[in-house]
């Protein structure tokens, strides 16, 4: 559920994407450019990313939000969102990136997704071939103000999970979910066809929804 707003409003002009994640800023540009917003990520802008301790996404997504949005004087935009998987107790859920992490390297960590995929797998596998690969993903989406005024809008899809990683679109574990109701990954998806169905396109349309509405 969302934490309302006195109906503050964005008003068209900049806004900070907070992420250094390519495809999911690539997602949410796409997704906002018919309302006038000028989307600048933390990336381009030279932002350290935020030491994410959280234990929810909603706790992450307000970390990054905040940061951004004091480090800028701007109002910033980020999403904390992750892969549950049932048969794994939710798992990796917060630590979806985590699970990605290869060590430090210039520039920054490295993320493996074909390995964190991988680790997935392995991890059902060792339960045998009748464990259930019912998945999810979540998004969270926190917008924040300057001022320290917040609020967080929720999306999931339910799916499941196959091997091995069909697909060339898309980013991180999407070459391994099929969301219900369909056959194909989300790396199979028309990017289009992704964004009309995700769990981030699901808190994007709440969020539009209160912040767009007229």
């Amino acid at each position: 559920m969302s934490r309302k707003l006195a109906r503050r409003q964005l008003t068209p002009g900049k806004l900070v994407i907070a992420t250094h994640n390519k495809g999911k800023l690539k997602e949410m540009q796409d997704l906002l450019a018919p309302f006038g917003m000028e989307c600048l990520s933390a990336g381009e802008l030279g932002l350290a990313e935020p030491e994410e301790t959280g234990t929810t996404f909603v706790e992450n997504a307000l970390i990054k939000a905040h940061a951004a949005a004091q480090a800028t004087g701007l109002p910033a935009l980020s999403d904390d969102s992750g892969l549950s998987v049932a048969a794994l107790g939710g798992a990796p859920g917060v630590y979806t990136a985590d699970w990605a992490e290869q060590g430090p390297r210039e520039g920054g960590p490295g993320r493996d997704w074909y390995m964190a995929m991988g680790k997935v797998e392995g991890k059902l596998a060792r339960l045998g071939p009748d464990a259930p690969r019912d998945a999810a993903f979540h998004s969270v989406l926190a917008l924040a103000w300057p001022d320290g005024e917040a609020v967080t809008f929720e999306g999931k899809i339910d799916g499941s999970l196959t091997w091995p990683p069909r697909g060339t679109t898309g980013f991180g574990y999407d070459p391994v979910f099929i969301p219900e109701g369909d056959t194909r990954t989300f790396s199979q998806l028309d990017p289009a066809e992704k964004n009309a169905i995700s769990h981030r396109a699901r808190a994007f349309a709440k969020l539009m929804a209160e912040q767009f509405a007229g």
